[in-house]
């Protein structure tokens, strides 16, 4: 059977060659599940995570990339134990996200898809508007009023246009719904293929280890990409006899910010009442995600779990993580803090090989980390 769009929770499927973001009544869709590739299916002439495109559900014969992925993985003690650092930050606008829209983009130009929408407040915007530069693309991004002007000013250096919508992280999104309309709605919450790009985080960390699968993984979680991507590209590599068994998926998440780790230690499948609060954590701090259920799946069948973490526990784990060489955003820095906290619980032990995903840079962050050294800008 030929891949397909399909809606996890009813079963439809449509067909990949024509552009869509989501099912019938605003569904959100998946891809059908890939066979994966094997280690000999690698393109070693190519440095990017393109070399894993025999991977993907759909031929891209010119491919927008300006290098993303291969990213370093480095070695650091965190609590006293020796444990591998993905330095995703390590991309063309700095986060991991450039994975989902390299990918995303390349597809939607080669189906004839000239001009994007998309609803951010950072590092997808940032990572949308360049690459819609890059594959002469137009973009425009929609985002809260409130964002710093800082996180606006990389959108609007690769030609986005911005428009700031007044109201909550979900004003913007209500709004960029409305406006699929008009304008094909890219959206890294939303189109599947933005996934496909984050799978290739999988393939990567199978290629550092030497063609294994690590026995643990942890990952800053706020819409999930990273954890589905995980998920979906460790699943391939199981079918594809490349690995024997899939490795725990962790998500942490901001106690002040955290309906994925909520409903995750609350056991069922629905969101938990809880209050939202503001944290230093931003780019995890999304108080609706669009694929709760998928995440939670990924999480629970795994074998893996959440860890929700105090703004204290952010903050030290932070400055700890720079003073050791590792300078990134406070949202990443939560896989660092919820390691150890696995590690107190014996949920992690010392001689498994576990991998902490840092998806973004300090120098995004400068504010807030100014703040924590108590430093005036």
């Amino acid at each position: 059977m030929d891949a397909a769009y399909v809606d996890p929770r009813s079963g439809e499927t449509f067909p990949l060659d024509i552009p869509r973001w989501c099912g019938r009544d605003h569904a959100p869709l998946l891809i059908t599940p890939l066979p994966g590739i094997t280690r000999d299916q690698i393109d070693r002439t190519t440095r990017s995570l393109w070399r894993y495109r025999a991977s993907l559900p759909f031929a891209v014969v010119d491919p927008i990339t300006l290098g993303e992925g291969c990213t370093p993985l480095v070695m650091r003690r965190v609590g006293g134990v020796e444990v591998r650092i993905k330095c995703e930050w390590f991309m063309p606008t700095g986060s991991f996200k450039d994975r989902g829209a390299s990918v995303m983009l390349s597809v939607l130009r080669q189906q004839g898809i000239e001009a994007v929408l998309e609803d951010s407040s950072g590092n997808g915007g940032a990572a949308v508007s360049c690459y819609a530069a890059a594959g002469g693309m137009r973009a425009t991004i929609m985002a809260p009023s409130s964002t710093s002007p800082a996180k606006t000013v990389q959108m609007r250096a690769h030609g986005a246009a911005v428009e700031l919508i007044p109201g909550n992280r979900q004003a913007t999104s209500d709004a960029a719904v409305a406006r699929s309309a008009d304008i094909f709605y890219a959206s890294h919450n939303w189109q599947p293929f933005f996934l496909q790009g984050t799978k290739t985080l999988a393939y990567e960390l199978w290629e550092d280890l030497g063609f294994r699968a690590p026995d643990n993984i942890i990952i800053p979680c706020g819409a999930g990409s990273n954890v589905l991507g995980c998920e979906i590209g460790f699943a391939e590599l199981l079918r594809a006899g490349e690995i024997g068994a899939m490795p725990r998926l962790f998500a942490a998440q901001p106690e002040n910010c955290g309906p994925i780790g909520a409903a995750f230690l609350a056991g069922g499948d629905e969101m938990v009442d809880r209050p939202v609060l503001p944290t230093i954590a931003e780019g995890t701090a999304i108080a609706q995600p669009l694929r709760l259920r998928e995440v939670l799946g990924a999480l629970r069948e795994t074998g893996g779990g959440a860890v929700l973490l105090s703004e204290a526990e952010i903050a030290a784990a932070t400055l700890d993580l720079a003073r050791m060489g590792i300078y990134v955003e406070p949202t990443c820095a939560q896989a660092a803090a919820a390691f150890c906290r696995l590690l107190e619980s014996g949920a992690i032990t010392p001689e498994q090989t576990t991998v902490l995903v840092m998806t973004g840079t300090g120098l995004k962050a400068t504010p807030r980390i100014a703040e924590l050294l108590g430093v005036a800008l």
